[in-house]
């Protein structure tokens, strides 16, 4: 657990807003008692108050989830997963690269590899050329890795906040994805992984989309599987983000459950939160889990994501959203809600920007067997 500076801790600043409210003063804002503040500077103080109040409860509260010892044999269930790059089905990667892959994968609970195969065209098409040495990572996955199934990882940018993309709500387009689901399947993946973004909650024509690609893989046997955006932490925040940034980061619950219910496998894309600290970011890992344990069938595997790779900026800060401190969360989240759910898994993002330590990470946290 990250060590904090104990007198700065959102527990210790909280009680000593507590402490002020209960003398009758407010004192969030130096001067708020003054006899001669303005009503423009007393009304912004009090926003001030309203704005850091929230702020300070929600820390302290994801701090306090992050807080414990998960529950014993919550490890691995050898259905965990890995988003792999382009560079494996376009002739970049060879054996070379094939072995490293194996070689780390060998002793750990990954049983789907979700390979980047498109991306669609905006009309819902996938041209067979993107993905040349397809039949090649499979046949070779098959022979290195008995029991891993190669899944076609299948993605384009939503026309939901722009004027290009794809439409889905164009009959047409989906008809064509489709057939590019049927087309990957035929040239020998093992299953389909959609990663179509940014899909706002309540989406139907995406929920349309997935009952027609779900025949298609039941006719194959085969899995159908999907990336799927955060659910809201607070009641319907998704539609106050909508509405203030015209990007509805989240999903309702309710409608994580309607997409869970339409698929084999769901698996939350738990990074990109913003969250300034380890202990914040695991306990909101927590907090994710438990949510989309509520809303997943138990036929359907869940797969909470671990965020092995590296950039720095707004959306995600790298000393924050660690691999280990997301295992750790997925775990907390396990053993509160449901530490027996069998189809829970965990998945890395991504093959080629994770590092060494990563997977150490991964090892450590969760890829041991169940008896701990």
């Amino acid at each position: 657990m990250p060590s904090e500076n104990p007198g700065r801790t959102p527990v210790r600043v909280l009680r000593r807003a507590v402490s002020v409210f209960g003398r009758g003063r407010v004192a969030f804002v130096r001067g708020w008692t003054h006899p001669r503040l303005k009503w423009p500077k007393r009304l912004a103080a009090g926003a001030a108050v309203l704005l850091v109040v929230p702020v300070l409860t929600a820390g302290v509260s994801l701090r306090l989830q992050y807080a414990g010892d998960p529950a014993p044999g919550t490890r691995t269930r050898e259905r965990d997963a890995v988003w792999l790059g382009h560079a494996w089905v376009d002739g970049r990667n060879g054996e070379a690269q094939l072995a490293e892959l194996v070689q780390r994968m060998r002793g750990t609970g990954i049983r789907d590899l979700y390979v980047h195969a498109g991306p669609l065209e905006h009309d819902g098409g996938l041209p067979a050329a993107r993905y040349p040495k397809a039949r090649w990572l499979v046949e070779a996955v098959r022979r290195e890795l008995p029991g891993v199934r190669v899944q076609a990882w299948l993605g384009d940018v939503l026309s939901t906040e722009g004027k290009t993309g794809l439409d889905l709500g164009e009959r047409a387009t989906r008809e064509r994805v489709v057939r590019s689901a049927r087309q990957v399947l035929d040239a020998g993946f093992a299953g389909v992984h959609f990663d179509l973004e940014p899909l706002h909650s309540g989406d139907r024509d995406y929920l349309s989309l997935l009952d027609d690609v779900h025949a298609v893989t039941r006719a194959h046997r085969a899995p159908l599987s999907v990336a799927a955006h955060q659910i809201d932490p607070l009641p319907s925040l998704h539609s106050v983000a909508g509405f203030v940034a015209g990007h509805p980061k989240w999903w309702s619950q309710s409608y994580f459950g309607a997409v869970a219910r339409r698929v084999d496998q769901i698996a939350v894309m738990s990074y990109d939160t913003a969250m300034p600290m380890e202990s914040l970011y695991g306990g909101y890992v927590a907090q994710q889990t438990r949510l989309a344990l509520e809303a997943t069938p138990r036929g359907t595997d869940l797969l909470m994501g671990l965020p092995a790779f590296h950039t720095d900026d707004i959306g995600h800060h790298e000393s924050a959203e660690t691999v280990a401190a997301a295992v750790r969360g997925a775990r907390l989240g396990l053993s509160r809600e449901d530490a027996r759910r069998e189809r829970f898994g965990v998945a890395l993002y991504v093959d080629f920007a994770a590092t060494p330590g990563d997977w150490a990470a991964y090892r450590r946290g969760w890829g041991a067997p169940k008896s701990d």
